[in-house]
C-alpha cells in the first residue's frame, strides 16, 4: 500500500503509468567491488571497464555465459555519469522474436490483437536518461536490426501503430556470447549496426581463463553460504 492524498490505496489502485519510475528501476546493485577474482585476467577487464564507464559510447560485452556480463553491465551503469537514471535489461533471446520490437520500442492502443488496450510503454523510453541492457544481441532478428539501428543513428523511437516520432536519451550496453563477426561474414547481423553497438567492445573471461580465482570464488562461497 502507499499513501496518497491522504487516503491508503493498494497496488490494484494505481494506474501502470503511475508505477512506471518504479518499474523502470528492476534491481541494480552490482558494483565492480561486488566482482570477485585477482588473476591478471579479471583485473584487467575491471580496470578497461571502469575507464569504459566514465564515457558515454555504446558498449559490447563478449564472454561465454555463466561468465557474468550481466553484472559487468550493472557495474558500469552504477559508475557511470548516467547511474542516478534508470537501468533497463532485455534478454534479446529469451523471448518470441514477434514481441522483441513490441518490448523495445513499445506499442499504442490496439496495435495489435491481444495488445493491451491501454498501449505499453517499450523499454526505450523507460531506459531514457539512463542505460539499456540488451543481452543476447545476437539473437535479435536481421529485421529488427534494422530498426535498432534507426533508432540509434536518429535517436529517437516510433511505438509500434505510433505515428509519433519520440526522442530518447539512452546509453546501449549489449552483451553477446557468439561471434558477431562470424554471423556478419554469413549475413546473420549486419556490419553496420555491429560498428553502432562495439564501440567499446570488452572481453569478460570465463572461469576456465581465470582458473586462479576458484579457490577464492570457494572460500567466498564457503563463507556466503
Amino acid at each position: 500500500q502507499q499513501q496518497t492524498g491522504g487516503r491508503k490505496v493498494s497496488r490494484t489502485d494505481v494506474s501502470p503509468e503511475q508505477l512506471l519510475p518504479e518499474m523502470a528501476r528492476p534491481e541494480c546493485s552490482m558494483e565492480f567491488s561486488d566482482i570477485i577474482g585477482s588473476t591478471p585476467q579479471i583485473m584487467r577487464s575491471i580496470r578497461f571497464a571502469k575507464q569504459a564507464a566514465l564515457t558515454d559510447f555504446a558498449i559490447v560485452l563478449n564472454g561465454e555465459s555463466g561468465s557474468g556480463k550481466d553484472v559487468f553491465a550493472q557495474a558500469i551503469h552504477n559508475t557511470s555519469p548516467r547511474r542516478n537514471g534508470p537501468f533497463v535489461a532485455l534478454n534479446c533471446g529469451a523471448i518470441a522474436a514477434d514481441l522483441v520490437e513490441s518490448e523495445l520500442f513499445g506499442y499504442e492502443p490496439g496495435a495489435f490483437t491481444g495488445a493491451n488496450p491501454k498501449g505499453k510503454i517499450g523499454k526505450f523510453e523507460l531506459a531514457n536518461g539512463g542505460t539499456i541492457f540488451l543481452d543476447e544481441i545476437g539473437d535479435m532478428p536481421l529485421h529488427l536490426q534494422v530498426n535498432l539501428l534507426r533508432v540509434l543513428q536518429s535517436r529517437n523511437i516510433e511505438r509500434v501503430g505510433g505515428m509519433e516520432s519520440i526522442p530518447i536519451d539512452v546509453r546501449v550496453i549489449s552483451a553477446t556470447n557468439k561471434d558477431l563477426e562470424a554471423m556478419i561474414t554469413k549475413n546473420e547481423f549486419r556490419e553496420d549496426l555491429y560498428f553502432r553497438l562495439n564501440v567499446i567492445p570488452l572481453h569478460i573471461p570465463s572461469l576456465r581463463e581465470r582458473a586462479g580465482d576458484i579457490e577464492l570464488l570457494l572460500n567466498t562461497a564457503l563463507i556466503r553460504f
